[in-house]
């Protein structure tokens, strides 16, 4: 018999201590708090480094009690469980006014402190969107940020694998010395991966800096960059070539309408760069940068070019056509095209024929984001076109835009032609096509 007179324990006193922390790492910080005073068995395992080493801290703009507790739990999770931290995200949501700048200068300055003192595992930051060249960020708390940031790179420098600096929007002056922060110590990094797109205002010519050149030739093995157009020169290149074509795989370029992109880049520099780093995939991402000779001038064929982005956002010009960037250009990435993205505005001219044939001569293609006017007769084509194996496409996302209010009659059509290669679609395609009325 049973003896009623013993408590029963619940099944959860004897989960072991690996099953509590995969359960606990799906709670936030109050439900953590609440659970450690739980038992003993439950405080112990809150206290396990594994919940602790990922951590995203978002302040944000609005002011409220809530928003003002943010500042006070960042310094205390700093404090409490920062030795553990391995990969650290900030986020600045909606700054509204230069007090609330102020007073995140202060919270990141304590924060940045006590982690360069005690965290011995952090080996990623990421602190994207600061746009420090809004008005809010008034001189003096903008040099004292940079000052403190810079310092904790310079101490973090050994150990940091990867730095995001996204949307910074920073001098040149001021973005070198961050930069130069990371090899402060040896005159080399070795960190692997750094995001600048967007990191210099606008408008710079940073390909021509004498400074940025310098400050990145200081980097020995990187092996993802990321960055804007407007820093690509010969002699980036070369640098590359020189202190990292042994592990650079990755390219990420930007190119804006806003940036400066009319420098004379050597199709030379881009084939000693591939040669030495074969495994080097280039991305581009364009936005409004649309006309054909501009993009011929960026777009050279010794690019080993494995992603490609076209986006107008929503940007017309009658003067403008996407034809010979059809034809012409893109067509010289045949054997290495992976991902393609067009978002175009193209009302004055249809493009359906140009497209298809740009998709069946890139035999490596399998990703496809297509916003545009086409007609709806392309979507049976292409699908066609896959279901023959004349294309190895796996990812099909399109919108396709219509001049006409009601596009019953368009979404009757692509019903039909879904039910017709469902088979396809079903087992081999991830596939999304709407209409999309552009009045």
């Amino acid at each position: 018999m049973e003896d009623d007179g013993e408590p029963k324990q619940s099944s959860w006193a004897y989960l072991p201590d690996i099953c509590l922390s995969h359960v606990f790492h799906w709670l936030d910080d109050r439900d953590r708090s609440r659970a450690a005073l739980v038992c003993k068995k439950w405080n112990c395992a809150m206290h396990s480094g594994s919940l602790w080493r990922s951590r995203t801290i978002t302040f944000y703009g609005q002011p409220s009690r809530a928003r003002t507790l943010e500042f006070q739990s960042a310094l205390w999770y700093t404090k409490k469980f920062g030795k553990y931290l391995k990969h650290l995200e900030i986020k600045l949501s909606n700054p509204y006014n230069t007090s609330f700048i102020k007073k995140f200068q202060v919270i990141m300055r304590g924060l940045l402190s006590h982690l360069g003192k005690c965290s011995s595992h952090l080996q990623s930051l990421s602190i994207k969107y600061l746009e420090l060249d809004c008005l809010i960020w008034k001189n003096v708390v903008r040099a004292q940020f940079i000052k403190n940031l810079a310092a904790f790179l310079k101490r973090m420098s050994n150990q940091l694998d990867y730095l995001n600096l996204k949307g910074a929007r920073i001098t040149l002056e001021e973005g070198c010395e961050l930069l130069n922060s990371l090899s402060s110590l040896t005159n080399r990094s070795f960190i692997s991966e750094i995001n600048i797109e967007d990191f210099f205002s606008l408008h710079l010519s940073v390909y021509s800096s004498a400074l940025f050149h310098q400050t990145m030739s200081k980097f020995h093995r990187l092996t993802i960059l990321t960055f804007n157009y407007n820093c690509i020169s010969d002699e980036l290149l070369d640098i590359l070539r020189e202190h990292s074509s042994h592990s650079l795989c990755t390219l990420n370029i930007k190119c804006h309408i806003h940036d400066p992109h009319g420098q004379v880049v050597s199709g030379m520099s881009w084939a000693n760069l591939a040669k030495r780093a074969p495994k080097l995939n280039v991305n581009f991402f364009f936005e409004r940068v649309m006309k054909h000779d501009h993009l011929a001038r960026i777009l050279l064929v010794e690019i080993p070019v494995t992603s490609i982005s076209l986006r107008s956002c929503y940007f017309s010009d009658p003067d403008w056509t996407m034809r010979p960037t059809l034809t012409n250009l893109l067509p010289a990435y045949w054997h290495g095209l992976q991902k393609l993205t067009l978002e175009l505005n193209n009302d004055h001219e249809l493009l359906d024929n140009e497209l298809l044939q740009l998709i069946l001569s890139c035999k490596r293609l399998l990703f496809l984001k297509v916003w545009a006017f086409l007609s709806v007769n392309f979507m049976e084509r292409l699908l066609q076109n896959r279901a023959e194996r004349k294309c190895i496409l796996t990812t099909i996302k399109v919108r396709i835009y219509t001049a006409q209010d009601n596009s019953t009659e368009e979404e009757q059509l692509l019903a039909d032609i879904y039910r017709k290669f469902k088979y396809l679609i079903d087992s081999e395609i991830n596939y999304f096509v709407i209409t999309y009325p552009m009045v």
